[in-house]
């Protein structure tokens, strides 16, 4: 297995993970519904990111829903030793295309059962409980919705937990329930309210896990981002991945892509090595 993916590994509970994963949710049809036009296309992707030694993936079985889930299990399983499927759960899909709640006790066992079935696991790695809506973190107590889920690990159907699209209230409350392992929000270069939030996670050696590292459906747009790529002769995506290494070590990456080279791009890209003057003019940005 390749060993030279930019940023090194970090643990999750007693789970050692490369800091550049890949996040599958661009697996599915378009608007994350139905299946791919090229599902052959979408097995090649995964099967390379393991080739280049990815050891993290992040899915959920809201995608599609479910088409991600069974082509990483058709790409993947019997899946190596080395390789850890982190899901989420608390989110399903309308008939429309949006994300509507599903945070009630049963909504959450029949979604982490399903999220089994799919993946072809008996226990899952990581599940991350969705909190808030498309237009990001809401107030509100988890009380209820996290402790199903520490309910679940309890039964060992899960090892580890998490929390996405989280208030820094939610992760305290959360922590309080059971322990946490990540925390996956909203975050890159323009968007950076988690910055403190990010420093106290490192502190008490918890990841974080930036969903739209590069800006979502609307790419990051910089003249400081592009000036730093010319000088390195590098695309703007590739200096905006390697200043989330960076940033912080706790840090882990999921860029998502439905096409082997731009994967190839990614991996190379995040392993950019930015000067000081490059991170000043970086640091810029989200000021």
């Amino acid at each position: 297995m390749n060993t030279s993916l930019p940023g090194g590994t970090w643990t999750l509970g007693d789970l050692s993970v490369t800091r550049f994963g890949y996040g599958a949710m661009q697996l599915a049809g378009p608007w994350v519904m139905g299946p791919p036009a090229d599902r052959a296309g979408a097995v090649a992707v995964l099967r390379e990111a393991v080739a280049l030694g990815v050891t993290h993936i992040d899915t959920a079985d809201a995608y599609g829903p479910r088409f991600t889930n069974e082509i990483i299990r058709e790409a993947l399983h019997p899946y190596p030793a080395s390789l850890h499927v982190v899901t989420k759960v608390g989110a399903t899909r309308g008939p429309q295309g949006g994300w509507p709640p599903a945070r009630d006790p049963a909504s959450l066992r029949r979604a982490v059962h399903d999220n089994l079935s799919a993946l072809g696991l008996d226990v899952l790695d990581v599940v991350n409980l969705r909190l808030g809506d498309a237009t990001g973190p809401q107030a509100g107590s988890l009380a209820e919705a996290f402790s199903t889920l520490a309910e679940l690990r309890s039964q060992g159907l899960i090892r580890h937990l998490g929390v996405s699209n989280a208030t820094a209230d939610q992760v305290a409350e959360a922590q309080s329930i059971a322990p946490i392992v990540c925390v996956q929000n909203g975050y890159n270069l323009a968007n950076r309210d988690d910055d403190p939030l990010i420093d106290s996670l490192a502190a008490q050696g918890i990841a974080f896990v930036p969903f739209f590292p590069l800006g979502g459906f609307t790419p990051l747009q910089s003249a400081a981002l592009t000036s730093v790529a010319d000088r390195h002769a590098a695309t703007p995506m590739s200096v905006a991945l390697a200043w989330l290494l960076r940033r912080s070590p706790n840090i882990l990456l999921i860029p998502g892509t439905s096409s082997v080279a731009h994967l190839r791009e990614n991996a190379t890209g995040a392993g950019l090595a930015l000067t000081g003057d490059d991170l000043a003019e970086l640091d810029k940005i989200g000021n």
